[in-house]
Parts: structure tokens; C-alpha cells; sequence
């Protein structure tokens, strides 16, 4: 029976896609065939405003209570190897239909992690179940399979669970093998489930991966505190599975890691004070398994007496609301060797002076990182520790784009809305003073090649990125 239904859904949603591309003629004469048919399903259609990001990665903290409090799914713990039709039951978010699609784990599969949703010909990958206290919005990032053509594909929306279908927003055009992001601001209040349908293309693939439903929090407004995305204006270096650009969600933020280097490139992480609490510092340094088997991964003991600090780019107070979220901080991917005077100095001035300023009814979006080769700690200079394996970075840079407590944030941001950046050299005798290592993110952009804040519209990123902040006031 539920494959029927499927056949009927899919046969609903290209009724409507056909009745769209036909002329007048055309449709009367479609819709005289299918006055015949037994089942006839005529569904509408529903505008929400769709947002397509090229490059980067729209990502929030990843939910895990499904169909009530939002999830991301990145099918990393599915299976399915047949294009058959058939229903996949994935412990993050629920049971899918997919049908002339699998589960595709091949180097070709274009993925955040090991697997990713792969659509031929007429495919559909559909919800079997529905987000019960609505939707308020949806992502969902798409690439060709290998060296597939252009496809095209939709997302269709059933407030009856399952019975009948409305198509959603723009037709997606999925053209480029690196995974793209496509936003829609659905705020949904009710329940509905959701559905992907491939419209074109014929037997070009498309990979589907990290499909992210985020609910209606109807408790923030202005001037309150909530625990945001971490990394809601984007993925700066379009990290993803590259040993020395991969991607990692640890929770309470998200990171590039490098493997030559054996630390991030970068961290990403939002603060305000709904982050923050009472909760002491774990001191608890771990090695991060998260990591493939291959890669390297740092443990504490690599920075005994190297004459460098074990350097957080999130920092451990950044995450003191509960231990969990402290312990977190305390990963090796989220450490670098950091010379004692930055670490204990100015770097824990500045991170003082953000914690301050977010206790005062501010949020702030943050990303930390390292560039260049060598630095001078305790010891005298060195560009490597531990027999090479991890790079001593020249630099620790930080930026901070800085709003009033509230929602919707990337709509929030203006040509005044303040966003402060520091490069600090990774040596001793420098100044405490943030103040004196103030640049601009588009300096920062230089130094690094990465495209940050790149979901900021790019009239008012143009302005804002090239301001060096006058100083502490706020």
C-alpha cells in the first residue's frame, strides 16, 4: 500500500509540474486523458521565499528530537543500496521514502561526511512522517552526482500526512558538483511533512545531503537570549570532506580542520547569554574520535613542555552554560599552539571584552582561526611541535559581527551593524591591548582566502567587511 501511494504522489507532483509547461491547448487536452483515470490528485502550489546560496554552508545545531524540536539529517546512519522504492528508518529524524534513489556512499557522492541521498530519473525522496510543531525553516544542500548534467527538482509539502501535496517555492536547478545550499523561509506553524521530487534530467544524479528543519521558536523577540546557529552566515572555506578542509559539527560549534596542520582552520560559533552560565572549566583536553581513523589526531600529551599554551579558539567560558557543553571546548580540533603571552593576554581580553558585551543584551556571530607557520612561545620560535606533526600557526585572527538580542539575524544585519576583527602574532612580549591589532574582515579575507559572513548581502558585506573598528565602546 505505500508504495501506491508514493506512485500516486509522484504521479500528483509531475501532473503539476506538466500542466505548467503546457499551452492552453495542451492542458485542456491533459486534463480531458485524466478525467478518465480513477485517480485523479490536483494539488496547488505554495510561494515562500527561497533563498540559493552558492558554495557555502547554511547549518544550524544539529537536533536529534525529530519531528518536534527540528533535526538535521545527513543520512549519515542509513542504508539503502537499491534504486527501488522503498522506505529507509533513519534514528535521527524518521522514516523516508526514496524511490529511483539510494543511499549513496561512493567517492563520486557528493557529501558532508561518508553518505548522501542519490536521485535518478523520476526520483523522489519523501517524508513518512510530520514536523509537528511546524517549520520555520528549511535547507537543504544539492550537487550533481560524478560528472552528471544539469537536473532539476522541487520541494513538494502535504499538511495531510501524506494524502495530497502542494509543490514549494522555486524549481531548483542542480548544475555544479560542489554542494550547494537552498534556503526556504516557510514558517509553518502547523504540522506538514516534505518531500524532494526530481522534475528533469533523466538519468543525471543528483546528491541530496543535510536536510535541515529548523521549528518556530515563538519564545524569542527582541532583547531576548537564544542559542542561534553556529555558523548561520556561512561556511568560509566551503569545508567538507577534504582532509585539509573538513568539516566538523561539534555541537556547540562547527570547524575546518587540517589535517597537515593537526588543528582547525577555523571555528565558528554564536554567543550570547543564553550560551553562558556558572558551569567550571572541565580542563578536560580529548582527543577528537569524531575524526576518520586516518587522519591525525592531536591528544593533549603532544604539547607537553613544547613551550606553548594548548590554545581554545572557542573558548571554554564561551560554553559554561552546562558541562556538556564545556567538555565540548576541550576537543583537540578546537586547540592550537598558542604562544603564553597571546593566550593568557590579549586573546583572553578579547574573548573578556565579547562575554561583556553579550551580557549587555547583545548576540554575537564569531569565527577564530590560525594562518602562516611559526611562532615564538616559552621555548623560543618554532614552526612545528611534535615531530612536525602539528604546525605552529604565525597568527590568531578572530571576527565578531555583533546585533541586539533577537531572531532572524541575517535579515538584521545593516551597513552600521558593528563587526569587529583582530590579527595577533603568535609571539611573547605583545601588547594586551585588542585594541592594537584591529583590522578588517576583508583583511582577514586576504590573509586566509576565505569568504566570511558570505550570507550577508553583498551591498551591505561590501561596507561593514571593510571597517577597522575605532575601539572598545559598544
Amino acid at each position: 500500500m505505500k508504495t501506491y501511494l508514493m506512485h500516486r504522489v509522484l504521479l500528483l507532483v509531475f501532473s503539476i509540474f506538466i500542466f505548467s509547461s503546457c499551452t492552453n491547448d495542451d492542458a485542456s487536452n491533459y486534463y480531458e486523458e485524466m478525467a478518465s483515470s480513477s485517480e485523479l490528485f490536483i494539488a496547488g502550489s505554495k510561494n515562500v521565499p527561497t533563498y540559493f546560496f552558492d558554495n557555502e554552508g547554511y547549518f544550524k545545531h544539529n537536533h536529534t528530537a525529530k519531528g518536534i524540536d527540528g533535526f538535521i539529517e545527513g543520512f549519515e546512519e542509513a542504508s539503502k543500496s537499491s534504486y527501488a522504492v522503498n522506505d529507509v528508518v533513519i534514528e535521527n529524524s524518521g522514516s523516508w521514502n526514496l524511490s529511483d534513489a539510494l543511499i549513496g556512499s561512493l567517492t563520486n557522492d557528493r557529501k558532508y561526511g561518508s553518505k548522501s541521498v542519490r536521485i535518478r530519473n523520476s526520483g523522489h525522496l519523501i517524508m513518512n512522517f510530520d514536523m509537528t510543531n511546524g517549520v520555520e525553516s528549511l535547507s537543504i544542500r544539492h550537487a550533481a552526482y560524478g560528472a552528471d548534467g544539469s537536473s532539476t527538482w522541487q520541494l513538494v509539502l502535504s499538511y495531510d500526512s501524506g494524502v495530497s501535496w502542494l509543490t514549494v517555492g522555486d524549481v531548483v536547478t542542480t548544475n555544479s558538483t560542489i554542494l550547494n545550499t537552498v534556503v526556504y523561509e516557510l514558517n509553518e506553524l502547523g504540522s506538514a511533512r516534505f518531500g524532494i521530487l526530481k522534475l528533469s534530467g533523466g538519468s543525471n544524479r543528483v546528491n541530496i545531503d543535510n536536510i535541515e528543519m529548523s521549528i518556530p521558536d515563538v519564545s524569542v523577540g527582541a532583547g531576548v537570549a537564544s542559542k542561534d546557529s553556529n555558523i548561520t552566515f556561512g561556511n568560509p572555506s566551503d569545508a567538507g570532506v577534504l582532509s585539509d578542509n573538513y568539516y566538523l559539527d561539534n555541537t556547540d560549534y562547527v570547524l575546518s580542520y587540517n589535517n597537515s596542520k593537526g588543528t582547525a582552520n577555523w571555528v565558528s560559533w554564536h554567543l550570547s547569554s543564553a550560551w553562558t552560565g556558572t558551569t567550571e572549566r572541565c580542563n578536560c583536553f580529548k582527543q577528537d574520535t569524531a575524526l576518520p581513523s586516518s587522519f591525525f589526531r592531536a591528544t593533549t600529551s603532544n604539547y607537553t613542555n613544547t613551550g606553548f599554551n594548548r590554545g581554545h579558539l572557542c573558548p571554554s567560558a564561551d560554553r559554561n552554560g552546562d558541562e556538556d557543553s564545556n567538555e565540548n571546548t576541550y576537543y583537540m580540533t578546537n586547540i592550537a599552539p598558542q604562544s603564553p603571552n597571546n593566550n593568557q593576554g590579549i586573546w583572553a581580553n578579547f574573548e573578556d571584552y565579547l562575554r561583556d558585551v553579550a551580557a549587555e543584551g547583545n548576540e554575537i556571530h564569531i569565527i577564530a582561526g590560525v594562518a602562516g607557520v611559526g611562532g615564538t612561545g616559552a621555548n623560543g620560535a618554532a614552526d612545528y611541535i611534535y615531530n612536525n606533526m602539528i604546525t605552529v600557526p604565525d597568527t590568531f585572527w578572530k571576527v565578531a559581527l555583533i546585533l541586539p538580542n533577537g531572531s532572524d539575524d541575517i535579515a538584521r544585519v545593516s551597513s552600521s551593524t558593528r563587526m569587529i576583527a583582530i590579527n595577533v602574532p603568535n609571539d611573547q612580549g605583545i601588547s594586551s591591548d585588542w585594541t592594537q591589532f584591529t583590522t578588517s574582515v576583508d583583511a582577514i579575507e586576504v590573509l586566509t582566502g576565505y569568504d566570511l559572513f558570505e550570507n550577508i548581502p553583498n551591498t551591505i558585506e561590501s561596507v561593514i567587511e571593510a571597517v577597522v573598528d575605532s575601539g572598545p565602546a559598544i
